[in-house]
Order: C-alpha cells, then sequence, then structure tokens
C-alpha cells in the first residue's frame, strides 16, 4: 500500500463530501426558509453515515445543524 496516495484519495474524498454536503445542506435551508417551513431559529438533528463496503466499514456520525 503507497501511504501518501491512500492519504490523498481519502483527502479528497473527505473534501468532495464536505464541500457538497454543505451546499446540499444551504440550499435545503434556503427553500425550507423560502417555503415558510421553517423559520430561520431552530435547530436539527442531522446524521451521517460512512459506508465502505469494500472492508466492512459503517460508521454513524451525529451532530446539529443550528441556524441561529
Amino acid at each position: 500500500m503507497n501511504e501518501e496516495v491512500f492519504n490523498l484519495s481519502i483527502r479528497k474524498f473527505l473534501k468532495m463530501v464536505g464541500v457538497n454536503s454543505q451546499r446540499e445542506i444551504e440550499h435545503a435551508v434556503a427553500k425550507a426558509l423560502a417555503d415558510g417551513t421553517i423559520a430561520g431559529t431552530e435547530s436539527f438533528p442531522a446524521k451521517v453515515t460512512l459506508e465502505i463496503a469494500g472492508f466492512k466499514l459503517k460508521v454513524e456520525f451525529d451532530g446539529e445543524i443550528t441556524l441561529q
């Protein structure tokens, strides 16, 4: 295994996930605000599941998205 290639691959994946996740959350919040579904002062529980079938990894991360 090439550690440098491996670490670069992980970093690229996590960057892609982080950037795209943030974009999706921002769009969902903007739509909910525009629709009047939310007031903009709430907090929401959030969960992310990381799964890599090739080596049977499945981990859940829980957190919270706070709007104000």
